[in-house]
């Protein structure tokens, strides 16, 4: 069926889950017909018909990563995002919707922090709890954050892909699975390297009893191409699907629910893309309808695919539409539907850039007018 391509959810929360910056302007021409890439002396991309955020949040000390955004149910304009600085003096920084820092919610010294997800209402200690996961690549370890205090939630025990070689529990990407039909969490870890099988870890999340995050391993699963890495990871809850990037490859869909088996569902975005596959994410129109948005890294733009797929097939994903975005060579990205404050009435897509900084689009602007309705 086809899907409106502006219809943002009331705020009921239905929400989704480097390179070097060069000071002088300069021309790259991308391959694969994409259009060239021009770098402003601010580090960002521009030209004609580049879409330009309308908040640049303040650099951070190293090298941004991947951007998480929380929504505030109280009070949507006092929603943050969350981004990492990747760095073995790295951290977690927290940004208001005007792009500034809140330097006393932000975490310092975390080893190599690269991606970052959230999730609502986990019970810690009796309370419900929002809270952030962070891979801490140097560790192997998770670490956890109560939002929106960013207090740790962690005894600095949520080590992952125990017993693999040392090489291979380098964690990178992660999201959160929230199954709809009991509430229980999931953390989803992708790493730096691993076998060809069972590249990807899901552990199930709980209170350790003393208000903390624990968490137990309930399965190894997703191929891994072999010819780069998987750091993007996408969960939607609804639909209950897992998508990743193999980067240079493709995008990957795997069942959200551990139960329902480890089959590849989907390869697609397999063409166009020209080099790396990066930062998942997905607006929501509807409750089974919406947008998948992948980072064709090198070529500074997002490629649009429907959430839904087609009405002969769920699992195909064509492609929609690419859109060149001022945000350069971009990794990380997180989208959300709900109206945020004035500046963002239809929601707020946030894309990493390799500037030290995180831009804030709106939806609207990113989507434009011609996305075609999948029928």
């Amino acid at each position: 069926m086809p899907f409106s391509a502006l219809r943002p959810l009331a705020p009921t929360l239905l929400l989704a889950a480097a390179g070097t910056f060069t000071s002088c302007q300069h021309a790259a021409q991308a391959t694969s017909g994409a259009p060239a890439v021009t770098l402003a002396d601010d580090g960002t991309n521009t030209g004609p018909g580049v879409v330009r955020p309308v908040v640049i949040s303040q650099p951070v000390r190293y090298d941004t990563d991947d951007p998480a955004i929380w929504v505030n149910a109280q009070d949507p304009a006092k929603s943050l995002v969350i981004g990492t600085d990747k760095d073995s003096d790295g951290g977690l920084y927290v940004f208001d919707l005007q792009g500034k820092e809140l330097t006393t919610k932000t975490v310092h010294g975390l080893k190599r922090p690269n991606n970052v997800d959230l999730a609502y209402g986990l019970k810690l200690g009796g309370q419900p709890t929002d809270f952030a996961l962070v891979t801490e690549r140097e560790t192997g370890k998770l670490r956890a954050f109560r939002l929106p205090d960013m207090q740790p939630l962690d005894h600095g025990n949520l080590a992952v892909f125990a017993g693999a070689p040392a090489e291979q529990r380098m964690p990178m990407g992660v999201a959160i699975y929230t199954r709809p039909t009991d509430g229980v969490m999931f953390a989803v870890v992708g790493r730096k390297t691993g076998p060809s099988e069972g590249y990807l870890a899901q552990y199930r999340l709980a209170d350790d009893g003393r208000g903390q995050l624990t968490m137990t391993p309930v399965r190894t699963f997703g191929t891994w191409s072999g010819k780069k890495e998987i750091e993007s990871i996408a969960v939607d809850n609804e639909l209950g699907f897992i998508y990743y990037s193999d980067e240079g490859v493709g995008v990957r869909k795997y069942y959200a629910d551990p139960a329902k088996g480890n089959a590849e569902l989907a390869l697609f975005a397999k063409t166009g893309f020209t080099e790396d596959h990066e930062g998942i994410s997905i607006y929501k129109t509807g409750p089974k309808t919406g947008y998948i948005l992948v980072s064709d890294q090198a070529a500074s733009q997002f490629r649009f695919f429907p959430r839904q797929g087609t009405a002969a097939d769920p699992n195909a994903h064509p492609e929609l539409r690419a859109v060149p975005v001022a945000a350069h060579f971009s990794d990380g990205s997180d989208v959300t539907n709900v109206p945020l404050n004035a500046q963002f009435p239809h929601g707020l897509f946030v894309a990493m850039s390799d500037n030290r900084t995180f831009h804030y689009y709106r939806w609207e602007d990113l989507l434009g007018k011609d996305v075609q309705a999948v029928q």
